[in-house]
């Protein structure tokens, strides 16, 4: 009898451990399929975000170079009609026909009217693509983007104050223009303090404008040495 309950209990014993031994094994599967779902998971997420990131970080880099190039358009369009203020501007004052000078100082008249407009919608642009370019910051941590960004930040920060000193000389140089009267068979200016006090500032304004625009270019140049190296690519690296 005691063979037999021996016997019984190291059966009973041996199913046991093995009972034990299955119980663990499918408890340890559970758990290390759960690890590696939640590892899956965790990577999905990983590579969603990057995804979206890199999606953000093209789209926002795309929108604030439309915005710089629609600014850059308006701006050309305005030194366009500006320059050829200037020109009838100069034929105005060498004019000694009363009514070609006239006719000058309408045509430059007009054109500083056309710049205006330009130049404001142009100095607008500038701005709001400063804006977005400060904006796609946040979707990048590659210092080489950052560093183009910032560039792209200044140019376009530059190019709205190019644009606005541009703006104010068109304005005093269609006030100056304005004041032009034909007297004793040549061009005179008018109210001579006003004329003065406009001419002081349209020079002024120029200088000023010379400066910034050489700074423009300065950091187009520097964008485009920069672009050179292959930092210009709007596509996030993995």
């Amino acid at each position: 009898m005691v063979r037999v309950f021996d016997r019984n209990i190291f059966i009973m014993m041996l199913a046991i451990m093995i009972g034990i031994v299955i119980v663990t094994y499918f408890i340890a599967d559970i758990v290390y399929q759960s690890e590696i779902d939640e590892l899956n998971t965790e990577h999905d997420s990983r590579l969603k975000t990057l995804e979206e990131k890199n999606i953000n970080f093209t789209s926002s880099f795309l929108e604030s170079s439309v915005l710089l190039d629609s600014a850059r358009e308006d701006r050309a369009f305005g030194n366009y009609h500006f320059d050829l203020a200037q020109l009838f501007y100069a034929s105005v004052l060498n004019e000694d026909n009363e009514s070609a000078m006239n006719q000058y100082k309408n045509s430059s008249i007009d054109n500083c009217t056309l710049a205006m407009p330009n130049y404001l919608t142009s100095h607008e642009n500038f701005l709001i693509s400063a804006n977005f370019f400060e904006r796609t910051k946040g979707y990048t941590s590659y210092q080489n983007y950052l560093t183009l960004l910032d560039m792209y930040v200044n140019l376009t920060e530059t190019g709205a104050e190019v644009t606005m000193l541009r703006y104010n000389a068109s304005m005093y140089l269609k006030m100056i223009v304005e004041n032009i009267t034909f007297v004793n068979g040549s061009s005179s200016y008018g109210n001579s303090t006003n004329i003065s006090s406009l001419l002081s500032l349209f020079n002024e304004t120029m200088a000023m404008y010379g400066m910034a625009a050489a700074g423009y270019d300065e950091i187009q140049d520097d964008i485009d040495e920069y672009d050179i190296k292959g930092f210009s690519a709007i596509r996030e690296p993995n």
